[in-house]
């Protein structure tokens, strides 16, 4: 597996945050697995939350269990957002977050171009590939991130 890789839940996953889910690998190492739920939106949208709220109504997804306290984004304008680390083509994760949003508010950018998330999916070295081998989750190439 590599970093770009789509991943989708098993039934196995029934019942638990990860029913459904569609998940981007962003990172993939012998230190572990990182990626981000890319198909559930999160209940309230970007300017709903009070750090932003004087920007433009905006999804927010529902990335992951994992550090719900903060905002990570995947985007495919490494042209115009500086400093995000290449996942896949022109895909890369994070950046300059201040001149995303600030992208995001003037409509240079649009969902059509990146994704912001609260939370992300994490996993140790192998617990990924034991959770594919149980079943969990199997690879797909039926999806797109834009």
């Amino acid at each position: 597996m590599t970093a770009g890789t789509f991943l989708q839940g098993t039934s196995l996953l029934n019942d638990s945050f990860f029913e459904q889910a569609l998940i981007f690998i962003t990172e993939y190492n012998d230190k572990g697995a990182m990626g981000f739920v890319i198909n559930k939106l999160f209940p309230r949208k970007f300017n709903e939350l009070e750090e932003f709220k004087t920007s433009i109504p905006f999804p927010l997804h529902d990335g992951g269990p994992v550090d719900r306290e903060h905002l990570f984004f995947i985007h495919r304008r490494p042209d115009l957002i500086r400093d995000g680390m290449p996942i896949s083509g022109n895909i890369c994760l994070g950046g300059d977050f201040k001149e995303a949003v600030r992208l995001i508010n003037n409509s240079t950018i649009t969902g059509k171009d990146i994704r912001l998330f609260i939370g992300y999916c994490g996993w140790d070295d192998q617990d990924l590939e034991t959770e594919i081998a149980e079943g969990s989750w199997q690879e797909t190439n039926k999806a797109t991130l834009f």
